[in-house]
């Protein structure tokens, strides 16, 4: 007798068991499971982030200061010049004391070249990304007479050009695989580490 309610036993929690997987693999295959954190790429992206509250906009920001993008030829106003340096700065504005809702995103685009002549004029400003091949019109950027992080270097020009865009698009930028930029004539790919980058700034949020 003890057996047969043993083996009873047995395989209701067998059935309890596999009624369980089975209704979990229906609410992933429906989509139904819930909403997690962007997970970062696996690399060590090695920029700085940092949270602070500023008094002036009465907003908290994550921000990503200044992090290199590329140091090469770089498709410029006048063709491909070799001593072209491209970094960005990000940051995501919350209204108030708190990290649980971002209002909108912003990023500033700093160019550094010995090339006086490939900076941008006001007609060659639009910002297009392209996110695993879906194409994002985010704006005119507009350019920062401040030199944001970068300063002014006696030998170089420093170009600094910055804009603001919605959060959703910030979360396309940073789910996808492989973002290409282009700022005018100047076109270039985001390395793995800036993505991992906004997926951190992503994942510093609260929901």
């Amino acid at each position: 007798m003890k057996a047969i309610i043993a083996t009873f036993y047995a395989c209701v929690l067998l059935l309890c068991l596999t009624a369980g997987g089975l209704a979990q693999t229906k609410a992933t295959a429906t989509g139904t499971t819930p909403a997690r954190p962007l997970t970062p790429l696996p690399v060590n992206h090695g920029g700085k982030i940092e949270l602070k509250y500023d008094g002036f906009s009465r907003e908290t920001i994550v921000k990503l200061k200044q992090m290199n993008v590329t140091c090469g030829a770089t498709k410029g106003m006048q063709g491909a010049f070799k001593s072209a340096c491209i970094s960005l700065v990000a940051s995501l504005h919350c209204p108030g004391h708190q990290i649980d809702y971002v209002r909108y995103a912003k990023l500033q685009l700093i160019f550094e070249t010995k090339d006086w002549e490939a900076r941008h004029p006001l007609g060659e400003r639009d910002l297009i990304v392209i996110a695993d091949g879906e194409r994002l019109k985010l704006g005119t950027m507009q350019l920062n007479t401040q030199g944001g992080e970068s300063g002014f270097i006696d030998d170089k020009a420093t170009e600094v050009l910055e804009i603001s865009f919605p959060y959703q698009t910030f979360l396309k930028i940073a789910r996808a695989g492989t973002v290409e930029m282009a700022v005018g004539k100047s076109v270039f790919l985001l390395r793995d580490k800036n993505i991992a980058a906004f997926r951190d700034m992503n994942n510093r949020i609260k929901f």
